[in-house]
């Protein structure tokens, strides 16, 4: 795959105001270039279909930003969309003045033209953002739009493995990877856990002795879990580690009970809690659209996210809590108890992660789901991690959400939404949003 690239593209003709025009290039360049290292810029404003083409021969775009610097009719678009299939952000400028005399750009005229070509190449799949280089909201749109068009690159050079097959009654995380492939661009490997387990038990206590090391750095209270789980658990650690490593595996979906408790004795949940902070996005109970949503949290926001249940609400804190059984990324503890190691809070086996979640002010509640016609949606919820202690035995997260605690909790039960979703530490629903739309997908905000 080449490099990311996103192919400013100003049309215009000659016979606006060129001056002004000029100005609106100089800053676009200037705005676009402050948000991204991935931009291509034509030496000139494209103002005849020759100079578009000239341009277009160029450039192998993954998003375009396609800008009316002046008016321009559709056959600009069209020469565009017949180019590229890559998303694109249709951009209008807003007039620089109004003073009874000649209009100087026309630009939102020429964006009626290009979005009626959209709409009939693209079926209206496109972004649009009205206003000036130096606006707040124009900066905002376009760094979204950026981040999301990357993502999708991303996402189509994922290689991401199924470790095991999701427990009776877990469906809904099942994947086949042709669908992978065909909606995501993920390429799906799908293994027995049997085969990691067996890996794990042939290695030796001195070749697992740096995994153990990593481990006792990281987590608070490992050395009081028995020896035996201690041993198994860097064994297990091991054998993940380096499949991963050696398959340059971005994300997993693991099987945990009841095999690891009955065929091995020590439960996966504290190697899944270490990948995650290696940069491994790794769900449990084999659930691999968890997995890819922990990876475009990821993605975004560049640290782990929390993967879990929703658990309990309070409707006088407009508070869900999300948990699960001890799975959580050491670098989410709150610092002031640090990344506890306990015991499974049914097994009573460990390790496992204990401990309550660091607040943040702003984190994204999120999940791609599947309706039960078999389409794809996005769930996208905005909130706020508080200074809450654990909840339950496992990790937790308390979200005060944005919008009714009450309401999201009855709507998307209603809705049927899955059972496990992510809490991402950082307001990236702008960004999920435009993803939802460049690959075709139900947005649905909560």
């Amino acid at each position: 795959m080449g490099k990311f690239q996103v192919a400013y593209i100003p049309i215009g003709v000659p016979t606006f105001h060129l001056e002004s025009a000029q100005i609106q290039f100089e800053k676009s360049i200037q705005m676009i270039s402050s948000l991204t290292d991935s931009g291509v810029y034509p030496d000139k404003m494209l103002l005849s279909i020759d100079d578009l083409k000239v341009f277009l021969s160029t450039i192998n775009p993954d998003l375009i930003i396609l800008q009316n610097i002046t008016f321009a009719n559709s056959a600009y678009a069209s020469e565009v969309l017949k180019t590229f299939a890559c998303p694109v952000l249709l951009w209008t400028l807003r007039e620089p003045v109004i003073d009874g005399t000649r209009l100087r750009l026309n630009s939102l005229t020429g964006a009626y033209s290009a979005a009626n070509t959209l709409a009939s190449f693209r079926d209206g799949n496109f972004e649009y953002i009205f206003g000036s280089p130096e606006e707040e909201k124009v900066i905002n749109k376009t760094n979204a739009a950026i981040k999301a068009a990357k993502l999708k690159k991303d996402l189509s050079e994922l290689h991401m493995c199924a470790i095991g097959h999701t427990p009776q009654g877990f469906g809904f995380g099942r994947a086949l990877d042709i669908d992978l492939l065909k909606y995501f661009g993920i390429t799906l490997d799908s293994i027995e856990a049997r085969e990691l387990i067996e890996k794990a038990k042939g290695f030796t206590d001195e070749e697992c002795e740096p995994y153990l090391q990593e481990a006792l750095n990281s987590m608070k209270g490992l050395e009081n879990t028995p020896e035996k789980n201690i041993k198994d658990f860097a064994r297990l650690y091991k054998a993940y580690k380096e499949y991963v490593t050696e398959n340059h595996i971005g994300a997993i979906s693991s099987r945990c009970w009841p095999d690891f408790f009955t065929s091995f004795g020590t439960p996966v949940c504290a190697v899944l809690a270490m990948l995650n902070d290696m940069g491994v996005s790794a769900s449990c109970e084999s659930d691999v659209y968890g997995a890819v949503s922990m990876y475009m949290g990821r993605q975004l926001t560049g640290q782990p996210v929390f993967f879990g249940d929703p658990v309990s609400m309070d409707e006088g804190e407009n508070t869900i809590t999300f948990w699960h059984c001890g799975t959580a990324a050491c670098s989410l503890a709150h610092p002031s108890t640090g990344a506890e190691v306990g015991v499974h809070c049914n097994r009573k086996i460990g390790p496992t992660m204990e401990f309550g979640c660091k607040p943040c002010k702003e984190v994204t509640v999120f999940r791609v789901g599947r309706k039960a016609d078999g389409s794809f949606r996005f769930f996208i919820a905005g909130g706020e991690a508080l200074d809450k202690p654990k909840q339950f035995f496992g990790a937790s997260v308390v979200v005060k959400t944005e919008n009714s605690a009450e309401e999201i909790v009855y709507t998307s039960v209603q809705d049927g939404w899955e059972p496990h979703f992510v809490v991402i530490y950082g307001d990236v629903k702008a960004e999920l949003e435009i993803l939802g739309h460049m690959l075709n997908m139900e947005v649905c905000k909560y």
